[in-house]
């Protein structure tokens, strides 16, 4: 990510959080608003053309989104072309990266939207005949969309659902266990804590759960949840990944060190 693109991203998440409130037909337009941009080079071009006034990349927008987005909507896409991207795919991903923010912020305070992510990537990534039916680019858009929704209405929150169609119909240059993992990144992000993936043969203990958010907690200095991942090829100890953070404290990992070492 270029310097332009790291300011952009935080000047258009200050817009969103001065915001007085955001719903879940604001993060629907945010995203078909995206999927709009990026599937025109033209535009994209003119909406990241430094040579063009922030008021007229103002008028453009609005006159192309103006009627099919929320006030809000409107306001945080118009923030986005205002600021300078490094890159035309950038503007895209920054509106997209706006879009979760704004489906994690529309979230009722009982519904956790990256523990729903958190869930469902893990039942994709344990199936491959799902993660193909999704995530193939030959099938069918609206064919994913209904798989998902029978999948997931009851079950999982409207904004969860919500996330999970966009990326199956706008997949990008990640798979869908990638979109979703990302996802859940932003979305846990939004609600003011971190995740924690951790790998174990065995699944951890309430009261060993409980310490390590604890822990880690104190290590990135904000809240951090656990997420388990049981993973029998992990052999003593467990393997922790927050963001890009690895850590590796498994008796496999040392073995494998240590072959490493002998090696060279």
């Amino acid at each position: 990510m270029g310097s332009a693109t790291r300011g952009a991203v935080t000047s258009a998440r200050n817009v969103l959080a001065g915001l007085p409130s955001v719903d879940l037909a604001s993060a629907q337009g945010l995203f078909g608003a995206a999927a709009t941009i990026a599937g025109s080079m033209q535009l994209r071009s003119l909406l990241t053309d430094s040579g063009r006034s922030v008021e007229e990349k103002s008028r453009m927008v609005t006159s192309l989104f103006g009627s099919r987005l929320s006030e809000s909507a409107l306001h945080l896409v118009i923030a986005a072309v205002s600021a300078r991207w490094s890159s035309q795919d950038d503007l895209v991903a920054g509106i997209e990266q706006l879009a979760l923010r704004a489906a994690a912020a529309s979230a009722p305070a009982d519904v956790d939207v990256a523990g729903e992510l958190f869930a469902f990537g893990s039942v994709i990534q344990s199936d491959s005949e799902l993660e193909f039916a999704l995530g193939s680019r030959a099938g069918a858009k609206e064919a994913k969309v209904a798989l998902v929704e029978r999948l997931l209405r009851g079950r999982a929150s409207d904004q969860t659902i919500l996330i999970v169609e966009h990326f199956v119909r706008t997949p990008g240059s990640r798979n869908i266990g990638e979109s979703i993992d990302y996802a859940r990144s932003v979305a846990a992000d939004q609600s003011g804590f971190a995740v924690a993936t951790v790998q174990s043969a065995h699944e951890l203990t309430a009261a060993q759960v409980e310490r390590l958010e604890r822990a880690l907690s104190g290590k990135y200095d904000r809240a951090v949840r656990v997420n388990q991942v049981i993973n029998p090829d992990v052999i003593g100890g467990f393997r922790i990944q927050v963001d890009n953070d690895v850590i590796d404290g498994s008796v496999a990992s040392r073995i494998n060190d240590l072959r490493l070492q002998l090696a060279s």
